[in-house]
């Protein structure tokens, strides 16, 4: 049950998976409300210049069959008469005609938006597989757009019916009308009818264009194990990554472990915390921590100090001060000068004595430390308390 669950589609399609269909030229679509808008911008175009290009359509007609017996008989005055009167036509629609151009150019931006895409050009002869396309006809889809094209078809036959026997009357008094009034009147009424027919698509496209985005974030849709596979293939390998980042620490760690021998001291917690300075005079502007440790790892360095013979100094309140507010290759702090400095004026002793002999230098016991760098001196604690209450005041 659990592979099942994870093969079923419920997550929601990633911007990559919609990147990628947008690409093969797979957009939400819906052809009810490109035709629904197509069809009201003409309808609208009839109500508002019909009238206008019925009259100029009669006047056409009646100067297209308005000529002499010379100009009837001679084939090259009529070929050119006729290419005029078709140019007159083509002129006379030519607004209605730029008008649902655009209509048609901007329709896609109501849903989907505007998309050309070379991968949907490229043939697929998957498509004339027989076997997929009778799954097609039977499949859910193809259902929805039967009972669609039904449902079309009886809400416009209905609609048709019902504004073509509005105007019953007067299309009877067509008949009676004079010439000049018939044919605006003609226009008027056919404009009324194609709206009241385009209206009844309204409906139509009202339904269809929310199922197609259902119908496409659906289709889309991802199993768990692809949305794990695509935020691998994005991220990387969450396992693979720990194991990048656990050789890296221990690259650093044995980076560090190699700085140790080069030390100048090694303080110590004593147990806890390590942490190697090295100082060059001349070169270094202060003191700077080469390595640093706590409980496993500082047992590490400690070792290597005595393999390697650099100092260790016990300074339980340095050490624990160096560690905590130093990182790796950072000078020490200003505030612990004087306390380094009686470290290494120890160490330098200690070197001297192991050069030249003479009196074994005395180990500095109880190492000033600032109270507010030590994490185990309370002083710190309310140190720290009293400047959170004065940034709260």
């Amino acid at each position: 049950m659990a592979e099942e669950s994870d093969q079923e589609r419920t997550e929601p399609a990633s911007s990559k998976r919609l990147e990628q269909a947008r690409e093969e030229g797979d957009v939400p679509r819906s052809r009810e409300l490109s035709t629904c808008t197509i069809l009201l911008a003409a309808g609208a175009s009839l109500w508002g210049m019909g009238g206008g290009l019925i009259k100029q359509l009669n006047h056409l007609l009646v100067t297209g069959l308005s000529m002499d017996r010379a100009q009837a008989f001679d084939p090259a005055v009529l070929f050119a008469h006729i290419a005029d009167s078709l140019l007159d036509v083509l002129i006379a629609f030519a607004p209605i005609a730029g008008l649902l151009m655009l209509v048609a150019l901007a329709s896609p931006l109501l849903i989907g938006g505007w998309l050309f895409s070379g991968k949907a050009l490229q043939p697929n002869f998957g498509r004339l597989n027989p076997l997929s396309g009778l799954g097609n006809m039977i499949s859910a889809r193809a259902g929805v757009e039967l009972l669609k094209a039904i449902g079309k078809t009886i809400l416009v036959g209905v609609v048709a019916w019902i504004a073509i026997m509005g105007q019953k009357n007067a299309i009877f008094g067509l008949a009676v009308e004079p010439l000049k009034q018939g044919p605006a009147h003609v226009g008027h009424m056919l404009a009324v009818c194609f709206l009241s027919i385009v209206g009844a698509l309204v409906v139509i496209a009202a339904i269809d264009a929310p199922y197609q985005m259902w119908h496409y974030a659906n289709k889309l849709k991802m199993t768990h194990q692809e949305v794990v596979q695509e935020s691998k293939e994005a991220n990387g390998n969450p396992q693979i990554k720990a194991k990048i980042r656990a050789q890296q620490r221990e690259m650093a760690r044995r980076r560090m472990m190699s700085e140790v021998p080069t030390a100048d001291v090694v303080v110590t917690n004593p147990t806890h915390f390590a942490v190697a300075l090295k100082y060059s005079d001349g070169a270094m502007r202060a003191p700077k921590v080469v390595a640093k440790g706590a409980d496993a790892v500082a047992a590490k360095i400690r070792e290597l100090a005595k393999e390697n013979n650099v100092p260790l100094l016990e300074a339980p309140p340095l050490a624990r001060a160096l560690y905590t507010h130093t990182d790796l290759g950072d000078e020490i702090p200003e505030k612990l000068y004087a306390a380094v400095a009686e470290v290494l004026a120890y160490v330098f002793q200690l070197k001297a004595f192991r050069q030249r002999g003479g009196k074994y230098p005395e180990q500095p016991n109880e190492i000033p430390v600032p109270p507010e760098l030590d994490p185990n001196n309370p002083a710190a604690t309310k140190t720290a308390a009293g400047n959170d209450a004065g940034a709260i005041a």
